[in-house]
């Protein structure tokens, strides 16, 4: 009811953004008036130059008055528009600080409303029932895992596993014993070729001798053909 007769209470930021838009006006207003004015400046200063050359120097007098009086209005303008320009920033800071501490508000709550949720006790309670629980689960697993151990027999089957493998090894160990112990060593090969150098020579002497008898042989034959040819003839 009140609210409807004198109107309803604008909200700090309301009030602070009805107050930016202000000041934004009256510098657009101050804008537009320094433009004017410097029109005029520059009218005011084609017509002193205008009535100098028609020599009319009372006229230019009044003139540059005007000229001055017009610079100073403009001046006075571009302070003003610096003066609210400084206001409109410090509005803008107070609408930013009011942005972060509602914003702050928000998060205060959100922060009571969480620690209010969260019950010490409660979560003690919880972490102590999980590590208990991970103590059985670890005991109950190590017990499935005797279990099994003891049903499949796993520690007979290492033993078992450990000796064939060391037989294995014992047999390629003494087989290898064996062929290493068939390759000829370094003395029986010098010996092979000591035998072979002597063998050489002989077999050279052998094949020198055979090559004389085999000559006699082609004489002998020869000889007998002759003679029975001769006995041929007489007949």
């Amino acid at each position: 009811m009140m609210d409807f007769l004198f109107g309803r209470s604008k909200t700090p930021q309301e009030l602070l953004r009805q107050n930016k838009r202000a000041l934004d006006k009256a510098m657009r207003d101050l804008d537009r008036e320094r433009q004017r004015l410097e029109g005029t400046e520059k009218k005011v200063i084609a017509d002193i130059k205008k009535m100098a050359k028609m020599g009319q120097m009372d006229s230019v007098r009044i003139m540059a008055k005007d000229l001055v009086r017009t610079r100073q209005h403009i001046k006075k303008f571009i302070m003003m528009k610096a003066n609210i320009q400084a206001v409109a920033l410090k509005v803008q800071t107070l609408k930013s600080q009011d942005a972060m501490a509602q914003a702050m508000k928000g998060v205060t709550r959100a922060m009571r409303s969480m620690n209010r949720q969260l019950n010490l006790p409660q979560i003690q309670k919880i972490m102590s029932d999980f590590e208990r629980q991970s103590e059985i689960m670890e005991m109950k697993e190590e017990m499935m895992s005797d279990a099994i151990d003891d049903a499949m027999g796993e520690g007979d089957e290492e033993e078992e596993t450990e000796q064939v493998v060391q037989q294995v090894l014992d047999e390629l160990g003494i087989q290898m014993s064996e062929d290493l112990n068939k390759l000829p060593t370094a003395a029986d090969a010098l010996n092979n070729a000591t035998r072979e150098g002597q063998r050489q020579p002989q077999a050279s002497m052998a094949v020198v001798a055979g090559g004389s008898g085999g000559n006699n042989n082609v004489g002998d034959v020869d000889a007998d053909l002759q003679a029975r040819l001769e006995n041929l003839r007489r007949e």
